[in-house]
């Protein structure tokens, strides 16, 4: 694989970690401005939300860019929001500067995307666009434990000023390595490809994505206070819980991608139907330390398992036309999802039942995934085809 590959992995890295480290320092950055655990929450669901706008946008803006030099301008605001996250003076600012770095995160993974399978001959675009997206997983697995880590022994702005380091690296490793391309990053007609994913089963199919990953991050989001506060872990030991999880990500993508090869339908069913389960097993379990952790690995497991089906659902009712908005927008119904989850996971711990009910609360939202993806099943019409995911 070309080095220009890995300095697309390196970006894709810092991008996972500045979107999930957050997860792990609510306890200190509520203490630090003086705002409730669900506040601080919040600060996950205006990240999510500059991705849900970032991602349309910035892809449809810059279609007629240069790829390097979206990808570059698309780094240079990860790097500037970073920056502005470590040296916030306030929480508004905080969360103005989250919101800013997540408008680079949709695009630079789709028009990364198309970079990647560009550097690989064709027997190898898969295996790059894996090689890429390898950057994101490492990103939960290490640097999100790391990141915590950091953040709570040296405080969590050092955090942030970690990542921005790692941006300026990644910067310069694609300035230096991704070769000049003056080709526009999609020339095709976003109108026609609008209109293309208008129709009820895509938008259904988005509302499916959205409400699945709502579950995951109702729970992801205080897993941290969930771990201290209810479980009885000290601090010290959320860094090792979280590379559990780390774990369960890695195997749940693994085989809900294989899996779903061999039956997309029920696949989406079976995964988010497993998620849910894992959720409501959550609430009793988390009173035991050792079912805690086993089931923050289950979680990881059964939340990462409907990421491949989702996307490749969603990509298949697109047929053709649409496919690089649809992929674009279902990263954004992903992030969607990110934010309806820590808002309503923050509305359970302040207006009740509190903290340790949350993952039962959660589960209604797989549940209502799996209506709305039967409602799909039936608008369509025809059976589900699996296309290549980007």
């Amino acid at each position: 694989m070309p080095l220009a590959l890995y300095a697309l992995t390196a970006g894709a890295f810092g991008i996972g970690v500045t979107e999930f480290v957050i997860m792990g320092l609510l306890l200190e950055v509520g203490a630090d401005f003086g705002v409730s655990i669900a506040a601080a929450g919040l600060l996950i669901s205006g990240y999510a939300l500059g991705v849900v706008v970032g991602a349309p946008v910035l892809t449809v803006l810059s279609a007629r860019w240069p790829r390097k030099t979206v990808l570059l301008a698309l780094m240079a605001i990860f790097v500037a929001g970073n920056a502005a996250c470590a040296l916030a003076p306030s929480y508004g600012f905080l969360m103005a500067a989250r919101v800013l770095t997540a408008l680079a995160h949709g695009t630079f993974f789709g028009v990364g995307s198309v970079v990647a399978t560009g550097l690989v001959s064709e027997d190898r675009k898969a295996s790059a666009i894996a090689v890429m997206f390898t950057g994101l997983t490492v990103a939960t697995i290490l640097g999100v434990p790391l990141g915590t880590w950091i953040g709570q022994h040296f405080g969590w702005r050092t955090t942030f000023v970690a990542v921005t380091l790692v941006g300026l690296v990644a910067f310069a490793v694609i300035t230096i390595f991704v070769p000049r391309d003056d080709r526009p990053s999609d020339a095709g007609d976003w109108r026609a490809d609008l209109a293309a994913i208008l129709r009820a089963p895509v938008l259904f199919g988005l509302v499916t994505t959205v409400l699945g990953y709502a579950g995951v991050f109702a729970v992801f989001t205080y897993i941290a206070p969930m771990l201290t506060r209810v479980s009885g872990f000290s601090e010290a030991a959320v860094s090792p819980i979280l590379l559990v999880f780390g774990g369960g990500l890695v195997v749940g993508n693994l085989v809900g991608g294989r899996l779903a090869d061999r039956g997309l339908l029920i696949t989406v069913y079976a995964t988010l139907a497993m998620l849910a389960l894992v959720l409501v097993a959550m609430t009793p379990g988390l009173r035991s330390p050792v079912a805690a952790v086993l089931l923050t690995g289950l979680l990881g497991a059964a939340g990462f398992a409907t990421v491949a089906p989702l996307q490749m659902w969603v990509l298949s009712k697109a047929e053709g036309a649409g496919q690089s908005l649809a992929s674009s927008l279902n990263i954004a119904a992903f992030n969607l999802g990110n934010a309806i989850g820590a808002w309503a996971g923050g509305v359970v711990i302040d207006h009740g039942p509190g903290l340790a009910f949350v993952p039962l609360v959660a589960a209604l939202f797989p549940v209502a995934a799996i209506v709305v993806a039967l409602l799909a099943t039936t608008v369509s019409r025809q059976p589900a085809r699996i296309c290549p995911s980007v």
